[in-house]
């Protein structure tokens, strides 16, 4: 048990990094909702948007991120107690040849330095642009194994995470 925990512990900390519930006011750049590509934007995800694996064992409410043109990223994440958590650091994204799914790489530089690798995917929702987003820690390394677009969502660590680790994003409208 202690080995789950422990596993799924540091499974959270990867993922922790792109979550918050208030919209941050210190915008670094300023696009038009149209020229963002990707995952560049900002995003919400609260209530069932919030993945199983952060809701359920880490308490997270409600998460804000912000990505960047210029590869930066900002993440605040909050849990019930209303305890907020900044993440920040740098990402790439990639496209790929599945669908419209890209790959990511993060290097996060505070609160503490770690990388994470994972898939998203922009798609229209009912009222705007919505994003499915799943990743794991890579760095410091603990036997992850990251999602990829050929496996779809669900296929961290070979499939062993199921869905519980997906989670869903609606882009913030300027």
């Amino acid at each position: 048990m202690k080995t789950i925990v422990k596993f799924l512990s540091l499974l959270l900390v990867s993922s922790l990094f792109l979550m918050s519930c208030d919209k941050n006011d210190d915008d670094i750049d300023d696009e038009d909702e149209n020229t963002l590509v990707g995952i560049q934007g900002e995003w919400y995800s609260t209530g069932t948007n919030v993945a199983p694996l952060l809701s359920t064992y880490f308490a997270v409410d409600s998460i804000y991120a912000k990505f960047n043109t210029d590869n930066t990223y900002i993440v605040e994440s909050f849990n019930t107690s209303n305890v907020k958590t900044t993440y920040s650091g740098t990402y790439v994204q990639t496209k790929s040849t599945t669908a419209n799914i890209y790959t990511i790489a993060i290097n996060q530089s505070t609160p503490s330095v770690g990388a994470s690798e994972g898939i998203f995917e922009v798609y229209t929702g009912q009222v705007g642009y919505d994003m499915k987003y799943e990743v794991v820690q890579s760095e410091p390394a603990i036997g992850n194994t990251a999602p990829t677009p050929t496996a779809g969502f669900g296929s961290s660590n070979g499939g062993a995470l199921g869905t519980i680790n997906i989670q869903k994003y609606i882009r913030i409208k300027k």
